[in-house]
């Protein structure tokens, strides 16, 4: 595969994950595919590895109606994993967290000859713990607290935000977004939703709009997105009210072309909000208004990293590591991993990758800062975004 065979691939994965690319990515693929290749877990951590027996852990079910127990809420000092199954049947959780949800994606191709990148969602069950297939849905979110998912319809840009009951598997109410919505995310603390406003559907690639792709194999013609963010709505939940700020995608035609999903995001905190560019300063940062505003001080360094700040605030992680917040001392012994979600202030979901087969299958796995404790969750499956296997996770705090 050459260099522009692997960036582009790159960010395929990256818009089939449905996110924008990460800041500064383009930049960091090959050093980090690299890296991936030339490092190898330390025996000492895969004969730990080895050795951790995982229960499969049956949540305890209530049988009064809707007033179940949640499964994401039990045991919580616990980890529960199932190292025999990729993608997940049964709920997986550690410390905090759990995962709540995952998708698989697909390219499918309309008779225009355009494609839509299109995402199928499991979500956990909160009375069995088992993952259940919904096809109804093009985006989803989970609420901290795993109870609640916020959900859009099959055609986007939806006219409408719902919000599904994951304990009754109903949608409890609509909340209406005229402005056209495709991208969801909840607050920290579950009280708001920022939807984010298109003018077209983000994951449609159009023949229009194609481009010659030069491989080794020889050229291609391959569909390209077309941005079409309009701005944002900062819906209250508690209110059901939605409200619209203007916020049109950034220019730059060199990039459009890579990724027209440029959805907004919460920052740890919850009082502000980000999107990812592909240029310094890789996160641009607005108050609930919509005004730009300088990004907060403790929040510089997460340039594309997925877990961001621990639940203390303590700590960060960014693309070589973990940091600490103080002194910005760098935490050792941290493996060379993906690092997903925060479990607790210690501990971390992340993808390990097998380096010993040529396809690089990776799993989910929990580490502890400081340590070379390495403790399966999951089971290998293939990073090819488009391969049955494939998935991608999503954890909730429980």
């Amino acid at each position: 595969m050459n260099v522009e065979e692997l960036v582009r691939d790159t960010f395929r994965e990256q818009a089939a994950d449905g996110a924008s690319a990460p800041p500064g990515f383009a930049d960091r693929v090959l050093a980090v595919r690299r890296r991936r290749r030339a490092r190898t877990i330390a025996g000492a951590a895969v004969a730990t590895a080895a050795a951790v027996a995982m229960a499969v852990a049956v949540p305890f079910l209530d049988t009064g109606g809707d007033d179940v127990r949640p499964a994401t809420r039990l045991n919580r000092s616990d980890i529960i994993g199932h190292t025999d199954q990729s993608p997940p049947r049964d709920m997986i959780a550690a410390g905090d967290i759990a995962l709540t949800a995952f998708s698989r994606v697909q390219r499918v191709k309309q008779p225009d000859k355009d494609e839509i990148i299109t995402r199928t969602y499991s979500l956990l069950d909160q009375r069995t713990g088992k993952y259940r297939e919904v096809a109804r849905w093009s985006f989803v979110d989970v609420s901290p607290g795993g109870r609640t998912a916020a959900v859009l319809e099959r055609q986007l840009p939806a006219q409408r935000v719902g919000l599904l009951n994951l304990i009754t598997g109903k949608v409890d109410r609509w909340i209406p977004v005229p402005q056209g919505v495709a991208g969801l995310d909840f607050s920290p603390d579950g009280t708001k939703l920022v939807a984010t406003t298109y003018a077209k559907d983000p994951d449609r690639l159009y023949w229009s709009r194609r481009i010659e792709i030069h491989g080794d194999h020889g050229s291609t013609f391959e569909p390209q997105p077309t941005p079409s963010r309009t701005g944002f709505s900062v819906i209250d939940l508690a209110a059901g009210t939605a409200e619209w700020h203007k916020a049109p995608y950034w220019k730059d035609s060199a990039r459009q072309s890579l990724n027209s999903r440029a959805d907004f995001l919460f920052n740890h905190r919850g009082t502000l909000l980000y999107e990812h560019t592909y240029e310094k300063p890789y996160r641009v940062y607005r108050d609930l208004l919509g005004d730009k505003v300088a990004a907060p001080k403790a929040e510089r360094e997460l340039v594309g990293a997925d877990a961001g700040a621990s639940p203390d605030g303590k700590l960060l992680v960014d693309p070589s590591g973990v940091v600490e917040v103080a002194s910005g001392k760098r935490v050792p012994k941290v493996p060379d991993m993906g690092l997903l979600a925060w479990a607790d202030n210690k501990r971390l979901v992340a993808w390990q990758i097998d380096q010993n087969t040529k396809e690089l299958p990776r799993r989910l796995v929990l580490i502890t800062l400081g340590t070379d404790r390495i403790v399966p969750l999951s089971d290998y499956g293939t990073q090819d975004p488009y391969a049955v296997g494939h998935w991608n996770p999503m954890f909730s705090a429980r």
